[in-house]
């Protein structure tokens, strides 16, 4: 799976602007990491949620891509459930639930180095006929 693993951390040129990186992919599961920085704050001084959804997101795209077909998130729910401040590591771990041919589902928890929950998601995709390159 490290082909897929390059190919996100390569790619998806957003999330790794935003200093997040997949770290594991495998059996339907897939984590991406990222430590929380300055320019990750939002104007009350926590983490901004699209910072936290980025995260998820490259998760999200680890899990739904394992199978090898290109898939694309269609339909995300995310509930933020404590802060996250500059130093914290986060590490989000998304868990298929459901591997459907085309609309694949998951859930994703975004925990903090101490192991507390910061948000959890879920999210459906649309996987298409396209291999991943």
């Amino acid at each position: 799976m490290s082909t897929l693993q390059d190919f996100l951390n390569r790619g998806d040129v957003f999330a790794a602007e935003a200093g997040v990186s997949i770290t594991q992919i495998g059996d339907g599961v897939a984590v991406a990491e990222m430590t929380v920085g300055e320019q990750h704050l939002n104007a009350g001084g926590v983490c901004q949620g699209g910072a936290l959804f980025t995260l998820a997101d490259l998760a999200i795209a680890g899990v739904m891509n394992a199978h090898g077909l290109l898939s694309f998130s269609i339909q995300t729910s995310i509930s933020f459930l404590q802060s996250a401040h500059v130093g914290d590591h986060l590490k989000a771990t998304a868990t298929e639930v459901k591997n459907h041919p085309r609309l694949p589902y998951c859930e994703v928890r975004v925990t903090n180095q101490h192991g507390e929950l910061v948000c959890a998601l879920t999210a459906m995709a649309y996987r298409k006929d396209k291999p991943i390159p």
